[in-house]
């Protein structure tokens, strides 16, 4: 399994729903509310050559409220 992560910003006063919505589609491993330009981190992990791209487009995009995303992907370091 390959991790990433997904920073989500979300339209004003609907961070929880946004949340919730993303847990409720069970896509994330864990869900942070964070302070900064964006209000969640998502940790998502994916099978081996997943396309990382189509999968946030295709599972997380479609989430009502979210204004914008960074996608994080990770590289095996050590």
């Amino acid at each position: 399994m390959k991790p990433f992560f997904v920073l989500v910003k979300c339209a004003l006063g609907r961070s929880y729903e946004v949340a919730a919505a993303i847990a409720d589609t069970e896509v994330a491993s864990e869900i942070y509310s964070i302070a900064g330009d964006f209000d969640l981190l998502v940790k998502v992990y994916v099978d081996e050559g997943t396309d990382i791209g189509h999968f946030v487009n295709q599972r997380i995009h479609c989430v009502p409220g979210i204004a914008d995303t960074r996608t994080i992907p990770t590289f095996k370091a050590f």
